[in-house]
């Protein structure tokens, strides 16, 4: 149902189902398709809360038809991700698209969240099916083991999955030998067993000035 055209346009052939994709991705169809605005970020009353308290944005919407649609949001990167019956941490602005079976909610995040100015919650997948995560560059899968723990960057984590903990320390960053950083500067810490999706590039964050 998910295929790239390239690296940075996700196809998704359809036979009378639908998949959830940002808002405005689509770049072009052929066949029937009609789309449906959603309310975004998580589903049902929870989930409206959640966003209007931490202003987690997630504006989505439906396409269903027969034929074939194309996305793409400001020439990112796209990754495919399997999901068998497990959970995805995304951050919601790396979110592309989602089959229409898998469900999205939120999670709270604590301090990574609030040192990104992203809100306190980070948006979860989880189910049966496909999912594609942007980034700013080809991404990097980097696996988490009992006996490597991984220590991210807040503004270049996008997303994880498996059994991880995480845990939040200052530290020294790049920025802070170049000069550039002021104040404490924080990274996240996961252990566990699973893997995290990073990408080569920080977005706009606060988080090595907090």
């Amino acid at each position: 149902m998910f295929r790239l055209q390239g690296s940075k346009v996700l196809a998704v052939d359809m036979t009378g189902d639908a998949v959830k994709a940002k808002n405005g991705s689509m770049v072009a169809y052929d066949g029937q398709m009609a789309f449906k605005k959603l309310s975004g970020g998580g589903e049902g009353i929870r989930g409206m809360v959640t966003r209007r308290i931490t202003g987690e944005q997630m504006t989505l919407m439906e396409v269903k038809g027969q034929g074939t649609c194309w996305f793409a949001d400001r020439a990112s990167e796209i990754n495919l991700v399997s999901l068998q019956g497990d959970k995805l941490f995304v951050e919601s602005s790396n979110l592309l698209a989602t089959d229409s079976g898998l469900r999205t909610g939120t999670s709270f995040t604590g301090l990574r969240g609030a040192s990104q100015g992203n809100g306190l919650f980070t948006t979860t997948i989880e189910g049966h099916g496909q999912a594609a995560i942007m980034s700013d560059g080809p991404a990097v899968v980097l696996r988490v083991s009992s006996q490597y723990p991984l220590t991210v960057d807040p503004g270049a984590y996008i997303a994880h999955q498996g059994n991880l903990r995480q845990s939040f320390q200052s530290g020294v960053t790049f920025r802070t030998f170049l000069g550039e950083g002021g104040g404490e500067a924080f990274q996240i810490r996961f252990e566990g067993d699973g893997v995290v999706y990073v990408q080569p590039s920080e977005r706009n964050s606060i988080a090595g000035d907090v």
